[in-house]
């Protein structure tokens, strides 16, 4: 993955809340992920037109002195190696 990478949800994949669970989820046809809040806010970040490297000084900037490019790419390369975004 490249920082100029534009990363979003293949089609059928989305967000969702889940008002039982009360946290957001990630639903595809075959089942569903339980994200945690970080995750989520990453993931509402991708949306095609934002690079990794903009999603990521995106979060520094909400969360002043969080140092979260490893945690970024980390979580978009386990979510793309399941097939449920393109980078």
């Amino acid at each position: 993955m490249q920082d100029d990478s534009r990363p979003t949800l293949v089609r059928g994949v989305r967000l969702h809340w889940d008002e039982v669970r009360k946290q957001q989820m990630l639903l595809y046809p075959e089942g569903a992920i339980a994200l945690n809040a970080t995750a989520a806010v990453i993931l509402e970040l991708c949306d095609g037109q934002r690079t990794v490297d903009a999603i990521a000084t995106e979060l520094e900037s909400r969360y002043q002195g969080a140092t979260v490019r490893d945690d970024v790419r980390h979580l978009l390369e386990r979510i793309a190696s399941r097939g449920l975004m393109k980078l």
